[in-house]
């Protein structure tokens, strides 16, 4: 009898053991369709001796339905897949969704039907409407993906379709992609480039695994060097995978690649309607998709030859998952170089703490670009004690800052001031009774966004409109706003500078591909003089008459406790501080904050980046903290606040004796409520050689737990909330 062993898609059960039909083959990663009771499931036929499963009878197991038309996972990313899940302690039919992430992908080609946005307003309006329709404007995809984008139900789009706001499209479900030529438009590299492009050329060469810190300064050429890397894989018939942060960064850095190779990439981000990642699934796993620049989860794709990848801004900590599979895409992305046998080029202006460690004793290689490139020189970075040079009453630009824009707007000069802070406000309360508005299913208070009139919380997506009167004790226009965000800046830019044209730029209005695009276009252009953006205009943005950055409030970032606050702080500001003189024309950039003494502040002004990170190495070392000690973090939330809480110490009572660990809490979470979850959290810090993962399955794998309650490990957390 001729059995396989299927993992389905879902950890709700384990690995299951089906029949083969006669005349039908399934190999070692093949993706089948199988039937689970009533339902149909894709599943990967894995090696029986990877699971330990209760042995079923012949006659009782079901048939495989079918075989897809798909090559088969590779055993090295089946490797990979089991790696993943016994490092970050997840299911590994969690690690599967993201290398099968629909069953769109897997199902036959032909059209499909999506909806597109006509712009005419529906004859009845409902706020679910009017919520889909300004979400929605310029959409297009499937009911459900609308629906998800929007966050309303299905029924609300299918309501809209009937009312004509949206008008059915027949979309091809296949398309080819367009062979790139490495020869297109080679780029002139200078010395220091040059250097660091034969060292990536022929570490892709070697088809051997190399991980490699690109080291260069902002505004270095980082981007055309490892272009180079690219090139040669190309020439040499391999793919490569490129990690951005963030989608808004695609546009400007697609614009740059096509400009390059000719044709644009492959991409793959949560943005991207079922058609398009249907295309690049296929694509990528029969090789005809030869460049992949998408999101984390693009690391989990099945290529077919890969032979390179590059994670750019490898500092980002948006490249940790913080939910699901808790994963860090660059360190999953140096083990999948490692079981493949190709380099990992991990490029960056401030390196994470834990990638310059790792090249100081040895284990990566360090590719330095110390300059800018052509004439542009690296920018004036000083100090502004706000306790010395305060901005006046009600205002948070000070004097020296807005003298600093005037000579700009004089010169027909840009400006960005930076602030990490969405929204309009981060706290509102009533001048009468103290209220203060917070949101009710998380404690965090709500962020007033004004140019939508909406309250929202940050966390969990929550969404009120702003109220007239106080929601306690009625008393009417006594609403005040507390504290400075982005837009807030905005409207006193607006006020200070009545003709400048300023815009506001964050992920609520850079919220995908297009809206990036638009964006700096308009900069480009110079329709734009002041921006006003949180972190997502810190990287990526290459503006030539951008000649000022102000940071409003530098050390906002330093308040907490989080391990990595001041070398996050130092990443950000150094980051955002590159954005300025990128061309001929010098730059300054102005670092507002009321501790000018701090440690962050005087290497960001002094450019003593090296002195800072081994000081703050040195930190790390004596306190045990990674990347010389190891923490995992044990999250425990239910809606019952008790029963989060008992099982919390009943956790903590059962833990092992660890002579190279120790266990800290059980504390309520800083985020201690969190969706309409109660939750608590426990700290493991152990040393770096202790086998934290075994400890930690043997100490949680004994305990049962309510089922309303849900127990969350995350290995090398980034996240302390």
């Amino acid at each position: 009898m001729n059995r396989a062993r299927v993992l389905l898609r879902t950890a709700a059960v384990g690995p299951l053991d089906y029949r083969v039909p006669h005349g039908m083959t399934a190999q070692h990663g093949s993706i089948v369709e199988v039937p689970l009771g009533p339902r149909k499931l894709m599943g990967v036929v894995w090696e029986e001796e990877k699971f330990q499963v209760e042995e079923v009878g012949d006659n009782r197991l079901r048939n495989i339905l079918a075989v897809v038309d798909t090559p088969p996972i590779r055993p090295e990313l089946r490797r990979l897949a089991e790696w993943t899940a016994d490092y970050y302690l997840a299911p590994l039919a969690a690690v599967m969704r993201m290398i099968l992430p629909s069953s769109s992908a897997l199902g036959p080609g032909g059209t499909i039907i999506e909806y597109r946005h006509t712009g005419t307003a529906p004859p009845r309006m409902t706020a679910q409407r009017e919520l889909a329709l300004e979400k929605l404007d310029g959409e297009q995809g499937l009911v459900r993906e609308l629906a998800a984008k929007a966050g309303v139900t299905d029924a609300v789009i299918r309501g809209l379709i009937k009312a004509g706001s949206f008008e059915a499209v027949e979309v091809s479900g296949d398309a080819p992609f367009i062979p790139l030529d490495p020869e297109h438009q080679p780029v002139d590299l200078t010395a220091e480039q040059a250097t660091a492009a034969t060292r990536l050329r022929a570490a892709v060469e070697a088809e051997a695994f190399s991980p490699i810190l690109l080291d260069g300064v902002t505004g270095s050429g980082k981007t055309e060097v490892y272009f180079e890397a690219v090139a040669e894989a190309l020439r040499r018939g391999r793919q490569v995978l490129v990690l951005l942060p963030e989608i808004a960064l695609t546009q400007a850095f697609l614009k740059r690649f096509k400009a390059r190779f000719g044709m644009e990439p492959a991409l793959w981000h949560s943005s991207m309607r079922s058609t398009q990642r249907r295309r690049t699934w296929r694509g990528v796993a029969d090789g005809s998709a030869q460049v992949v620049v998408g999101a984390r989860s693009a690391l989990f794709l099945p290529y077919a030859n890969l032979g390179c990848i590059i994670v750019d801004e490898a500092h980002e900590t948006s490249f940790k998952q913080e939910d699901g599979v808790r994963y860090h895409a660059r360190d999953v992305a140096v083990m999948r170089g490692l079981m493949e046998s190709l380099p990992v080029i991990l490029a960056s202006a401030t390196p994470a703490l834990e990638s310059r460690h790792m090249a100081e004793i040895g284990r990566y290689e360090q590719l330095v670009i110390p300059s800018r490139f052509g004439k542009a020189q690296m920018p004036d970075i000083q100090s502004l004690d706000l306790l010395q040079d305060p901005p006046e009453r009600g205002r948070w630009i000070a004097p020296t800052l807005v003298r600093a824009i005037e000579e700009r707007l004089e010169r027909g000069e840009q400006s960005l001031l930076f602030l990490n802070r969405r929204g309009y406000a981060p706290l509102t309360l009533c001048r009468h009774c103290g209220h203060r508005i917070q949101c009710p299913n998380c404690t965090s208070w709500m962020v007033e966004h004004r140019l939508t009139r909406r309250l929202a919380c940050h966390h969990c997506g929550h969404l009120e409109k702003l109220p007239e009167k106080c929601p306690e004790c009625g008393e009417a226009d006594s609403l005040v706003a507390c504290g400075p965000g982005v837009e807030r800046i905005c409207e006193e830019v607006q006020a200070l500078f009545p003709e400048a044209r300023s815009v506001v730029a964050t992920s609520d209005t850079i919220s995908n591909p297009a809206h990036a695009a638009e964006f700096v276009s308009r900069v480009e252009a110079g329709a734009i003089d002041i921006i006003v953006g949180t972190q997502l205009v810190t990287k990526g943005y290459h503006f030539p008459n951008l000649t000022l950055v102000g940071v409003i409030d530098a050390d906002l970032g330093l308040e907490g406790g989080d391990l990595r606050a001041a070398e996050r702080t130092f990443q950000q500001i150094a980051q955002v501080a590159g954005r300025a003189g990128r061309a001929e024309k010098p730059g300054q950039v102005i670092v507002q904050t009321r501790s000018p003494g701090h440690a962050v502040i005087e290497a960001l002004v002094a450019g003593e980046r090296d002195a800072f990170y081994d000081a703050e190495t040195e930190a790390r070392r004596h306190a045990g903290a990674p990347p010389f000690g190891r923490l995992a973090a044990i999250i425990i939330s239910s809606e019952d606040q008790s029963e989060a809480a008992e099982t919390a110490r009943i956790i903590k009572a059962s833990a092992p004796e660890m002579a190279d660990a120790i266990v800290y809490g059980p504390a309520p979470a800083p985020l201690a409520m969190l969706r309409g979850r109660y939750r608590q959290r426990l700290l493991v810090h152990a040393r770096r050689s202790a086998p934290l993962q075994d400890a930690l399955r043997g100490w949680l794998g004994k305990l049962d737990w309510p089922r309303g309650v849900r127990v969350t490990v995350d290995v090398d957390p980034y996240s302390f909330m």
